[in-house]
Parts: C-alpha cells; structure tokens; sequence
C-alpha cells in the first residue's frame, strides 16, 4: 500500500469559517474574562487569602498582586509546552487543552479557603490557580492564533488575526462589567466573604461552552496526521530556535515595543493619569471602557487594511507613531475626560497597528511545523519581560519622582522595534502558509 505523502500544510478549505472564528475566539474571551476578573477583584479576596503582616494593610494586595506577576511569568512556558504539543497533536486538540486548563483555574481560584480556615493552604492554592492560568494563556496564543490565520481564506489573514485583539477585549470589558455589577450590589462585607466568588465560577462555567463550540472546529493542518501515519518526524521541543533562531529573535523585536505599548494604553494609562495629574477614579474608569470599545471596533478595520498595503507598512507606521508620540501625548495629560480620552484614542488608533496583524505576523514567520511554538514562546516571553512589567516600571518612575521618563522608555523600545520594521522584517502577507 502506497504510504502517504508527508503534506505538513494547511488542510482544504473548511466548512464554516464562521464556525472556525467563533472556535479560536470563545476561548481567548473565557482566559482574558478570568485573567482581568483576578486583578479586577484583587482588592476584596486578598484580606480572605492572605494574612496581614505586622499591622500594615498593604501586605494581602501587594501579596495578591505578587501571585498575579507570577502567573503573567508562566506564559512563556505555556507558549513553549503547549504550542510544541500544538505542533505535534494539532491545534484543535491544543485548544481543547488550553480551555479546560482555564476552566479549572478559574474554579480553583472560586474555591480557594480563607486564611482563617485553611492557614497557608489557602495562598498555595490560589498560587496553583494563577500558575494554571497563567500556562493556559501563553498556551491560548500559541495555539489559537496559529489556528485562526490557518482558518483564514486567501488575502485575509490580516482581518481573521485581529480578531485576537477584538476577543481579548471583550473578556476584559465583561470581566470589569461584572465586576462593577456585583460591586453596585453587593455590600463591601458580601464582595468580600463570597461576591468575588461568582465570576471565577462563570468563568469556569464559560469554560465549557468555550469547549463545546471548539469540538465543532475542523483542524488547520495536516502535520498530526502526518506523525501518526508515521510519514513525518515530530518537531521537536526548540526545534523552532534551532533551526529559525534569527525569526525566533525577531519576533523578540516585533513585540517588545507593542506590548508594552498595549498594556500601557488600554491598562495602566487612567492609573498613570490619576498618579501624575490626580485625575478621578470614576472618570478614569469611564474613559478606560469608552476608548477599549473605540480600540476593539478598530482591530478588524486595520486588520482589513493590512490585507491591502501589506504588514510591514501598518508596523512602520505603529513603530514611529511610538517613537515620537508618547512624551508629547503623556505630557498632554490633565484632570480633565477629554483630555484623557484625546490621549487614549490617538494613542490606539497607532496600537491598533500592531495589535490586529500581530498574529498573522508572528504565523506568518514560521513554517507549519514549528509555527505554534516559533510563534507562541517568544512572543510570550517578551509580553511577560516588557509587557507585564511595564505597569510596575511606571509606578516605579512616578514614586521615584521621574514620571516623565516612562515615555521616555516606551519610545527608546519603540526605535528598537522600528529598526526590526525597518531592517530586519519582509513583507510576509502573500507568502503561502508552507
């Protein structure tokens, strides 16, 4: 019997791209919906988990936020494990993976013990919850995006990759909706005995919708079936920086710019405003939701853009938009809405450059072999060193007395990543998925 071709390629067009977008997106809304719900309701589980030390009431939330860090730092390890098993086994199986992983941290975190009736059992878990969602999000990149640029049809990989951006939006805006919901309420006592419970219970309930709709999804990619049939090696673990080190790098370049760009505009922009210029937290929180829908409405748009001028273009245009705009934009900053917004809005309209192609570029680099791990282990690696870090080094700047210089950063990483753009980078949108 004639033994079948190793293809290792994109499969036939599926039956339901529809079907395929809502597969890869319903997961990435449940992780963003239980990974913001954990820093949305820090403030009322960290006295219920953590004790105080030596009367100082900081201790609980500095410790809550601690476990956050730690889970951002497992990322890097969920792009490497999961997108190497993405590789080997499929990306629908993957995902399947990556959902139940966050469906049952989020559980986790919904029963973790008090201190006062479990003693130090009860960190642990929630430091086992965060570690598991933390695995399950470096893994939902790796996979999901690889899958959705995969599912996309001919000429529109850039609109199926900002969809990324547009799930990730959503869970966090569902994520602050309920919580502000059960805060309206509830009283204090209630949020902080058992309210803050109920989201990482819909989050793990979330969970198994997500599942069911991802059992619906066709794979993207031959490569598995090649492995079982024994006409294909399976990739191994770094085989992606062993044999693209120079891509695996440059994906380094890419985003070391945009991450930090990303979490500080749609994250810690209102808490830079209200630490520099006192502006209100209530306004902050207003304007912080307006400009996240402006920013989600703009992912598709800039994706369908991309589709025509190519990638390297729209991450030109985000890489000197950053160079030069972040001191003169953060210094435009008063106590008043308008201002704000102003800064927020123009601010994204660039960010959105590079948030709706990121995915596409990242596949696009990467053979099918290696994509999911090529792709989701250095880009989780740079989130978690510029990314996740980029809100602890602002506060850092302000408290010491330099707020100015935090623009100053961004832009010194924003020419790093220009350079890339610039230099390093090929136009990759009509290069066949190989």
């Amino acid at each position: 019997m004639a033994t079948v071709p190793p293809r290792s390629a994109p499969l036939g067009v599926p039956r339901s791209r529809v079907r395929q977008l809502m597969a890869a997106n319903v997961g990435n809304v449940v992780e963003w919906f239980d990974w913001y719900t954990y820093s949305f309701l820090a403030i009322y589980f960290s006295t219920q988990v953590f004790p105080k030390g030596a009367g100082n009431s900081m201790v609980p939330l500095l410790s809550t936020f601690a476990v956050f860090a730690v889970g951002f730092f497992m990322r890097p390890l969920g792009g490497l494990l999961v997108g190497s098993f993405a590789d080997r086994f499929g990306r629908k199986a993957a995902m399947t993976f990556t959902i139940i992983l966050m469906g049952a941290g989020s559980l986790l975190v919904a029963v973790t013990p008090t201190y006062e009736t479990a003693g130090v059992l009860a960190p642990i878990i929630l430091t086992l919850a965060r570690l598991t969602q933390g695995l399950s999000v470096g893994g939902e990149f790796a996979a999901a995006t690889t899958f959705l640029v995969e599912s996309a049809p001919p000429g529109r990989r850039g609109l199926f990759s900002s969809f990324q951006y547009v799930s990730t939006t959503i869970g966090q805006l569902l994520a602050s909706g309920l919580a502000a919901l059960l805060a309206a309420n509830l009283s204090e006592a209630e949020m902080g005995s058992w309210g803050w419970r109920i989201p990482f219970v819909v989050g793990a309930l979330a969970s198994l919708v997500g599942l069911w709709i991802r059992k619906g999804a066709e794979e993207t990619t031959t490569l598995a079936e090649d492995i079982k049939n024994g006409v294909a090696e399976k990739p191994k673990l770094f085989e992606f920086l062993v044999r693209y080190p120079t891509k695996a790098f440059m994906i380094v370049g890419i985003t070391m710019a945009g991450t930090v760009a990303y979490y500080t505009w749609t994250t810690f922009l209102p808490t830079y405003a209200q630490l520099t210029v006192k502006f209100d937290k209530a306004e902050a929180l207003q304007v912080g939701t307006v400009s996240l829908l402006f920013f989600m409405v703009l992912q598709p748009l800039l994706g369908m853009l991309s589709d025509r001028v190519g990638r390297r273009p729209m991450l030109i245009a985000f890489g000197l938009a950053f160079t030069v705009l972040p001191v003169p934009l953060m210094g435009m900053l008063t106590d008043s809405f308008a201002s704000l917004l102003l800064v927020q809005c123009v601010g994204m309209v660039f960010l959105g450059c590079f948030t709706s192609i990121s995915a596409a570029v990242n596949s696009e680099l990467f053979p099918t072999r290696v994509r999911a791990s090529g792709a989701g282990f250095p880009y989780s690696l740079t989130v978690a060193l510029f990314g996740g870090t980029a809100p602890l080094v602002g506060t850092a700047l302000v408290d010491g007395g330099n707020a100015g210089m935090f623009a100053w950063y961004m832009s010194a990483l924003a020419l790093g990543s220009t350079l890339v753009y610039l230099f390093a980078l090929k136009e990759t949108k009509d290069q066949p998925l190989s």
